[in-house]
């Protein structure tokens, strides 16, 4: 199940934002019947990529044995 506040990452690109499956967000609002959420992705100083609201389907939560890994976004 997925929380307000958890990390979760993207399952599918999402080109029109510069997003790619792999990357990383946080959930800022999970709606009550827990299948949509606004979900915040930020670069690795803070500056906000997109906040968007997402399904279940496109999004999981990060697992335990999983690590992070950087990557430059495209130029607009």
């Amino acid at each position: 199940m997925i929380r307000e506040l958890d990390t979760v990452v993207l399952v599918r690109d999402l080109p029109e934002w510069g997003l790619r499956a792999g990357d990383v967000g946080a959930v800022v609002y999970a709606s009550p019947d827990g299948r949509h959420f606004e979900v915040e992705f930020v670069t690795g100083t803070g500056r906000t990529v997109a906040v968007m609201t997402l399904s279940e389907g496109d999004i999981r939560v990060m697992g335990e044995r999983e690590i992070l890994h950087v990557r430059a976004l495209a130029t607009a």
